[in-house]
C-alpha cells in the first residue's frame, strides 16, 4: 500500500520534535510543506527531496504529496504543531481515496502546549482553543465559541490573533471575554514558540484589549482562578496544600 504521513513538527525548533516525526521524516523519500516550513527542516535532513508550496496553497500542496505518494514514494507532509489541530490531517484524508494512498498522522507538540510551558501552566483546568482567523470559518460561528468558553469560565489560547486584514480582532475578542471576565483576568502572550526571538509577556485582559499580536503570536486567557506565581502564569488544580 502506498503511504503517506502527514507530520506535526511542533514548534519548529528540531528539539521540540517528537522522536516518531523525526525518525518518519528519516525514514521518508520526500519531505513536503509550507515553505516556512520545510526552510526549518531542511538543515537537520540535509539528504531529502523537498516540494513546498506558499501560504493559500493548502488544497495544492496536498495534491501535490499525494501524487508524489501514488507514484510509489515515501512522503511526509509536514505542518507545524500538530498535524490534526489546524493542520493538513483532515484535507489529506478526505482526498486520499482519489489517489490510493494509506495515510498515517503523526502527532506534534501544538502551540497551546508548548507556549504554555514557556509562560508556565495556565492550561491546568479545562481550557479551549479558538482560532480567531475567519478565512474558513465565519465570525458569526467564531463568536458563538468564543462565548460559551467564556461563560463556562474556561481558560482560552488564541491561534492567529490578528492580522494585517484582522488588526481589531484581539480587541473585539477581548471586549466579549470583559462581558464575563473581571479586567483585571491574568493573560499572557508568547512569540515565536520554539524559534529564535522567542518572547512571553504577562497582562491584564484589559490590557491585552489593547495589545499588538501577529500572526506567530499564541494568547492565553486566564480564567477565574488563573494567577501569577513567582512571574509563571499558572492556573491552580485545586489542591489544598497543607504545612
Amino acid at each position: 500500500m502506498k503511504k503517506l504521513s502527514v507530520v506535526g513538527i511542533g514548534p519548529g525548533r528540531y528539539e521540540g520534535m517528537t522522536l516518531q516525526a523525526i525518525k518518519t521524516i528519516e525514514a521518508a523519500d520526500v519531505i513536503v510543506g509550507y515553505t516556512v516550513y520545510c526552510d526549518l527542516l531542511k538543515p537537520h535532513f540535509p539528504d531529502k527531496e523537498f516540494f513546498s508550496t506558499p501560504m493559500m496553497q493548502e488544497v495544492e500542496r496536498c495534491r501535490l504529496a499525494l501524487e508524489k505518494a501514488a507514484e510509489g514514494k515515501t512522503i511526509a507532509m509536514v505542518c507545524s504543531g500538530d498535524a490534526g489541530i489546524y493542520g493538513m490531517a483532515s484535507p489529506i484524508i478526505e482526498l486520499a481515496g482519489e489517489y490510493g494512498v494509506e495515510i498515517e498522522v503523526v502527532p506534534g507538540v501544538t502551540a497551546a502546549v508548548s507556549g504554555s510551558a514557556v509562560l508556565g501552566s495556565p492550561l491546568t483546568c479545562d481550557f479551549a482553543v479558538i482560532s480567531l482567523s475567519d478565512l474558513l470559518t465565519p465570525m458569526e460561528v467564531i463568536e458563538q465559541r468564543l462565548e460559551g468558553a467564556s461563560s463556562g469560565d474556561l481558560c482560552i489560547v488564541l491561534y492567529n490573533p490578528s492580522s494585517k486584514k484582522r488588526a481589531d480582532y484581539l480587541s473585539h475578542t477581548c471586549d466579549m471575554v470583559l462581558k464575563h471576565r473581571s479586567p483585571d483576568t491574568v493573560c499572557g502572550i508568547v512569540k515565536n514558540i520554539g524559534r529564535e526571538g522567542e518572547e512571553m509577556k504577562l497582562m491584564t485582559l484589559a490590557e491585552l484589549k489593547d495589545y499588538s499580536a501577529d500572526m506567530f503570536t499564541t494568547v492565553f486567557i486566564g480564567n477565574s482562578k488563573t494567577k501569577i506565581v513567582d512571574g509563571k502564569m499558572v492556573t491552580p488544580r485545586g489542591y489544598v496544600y497543607e504545612k
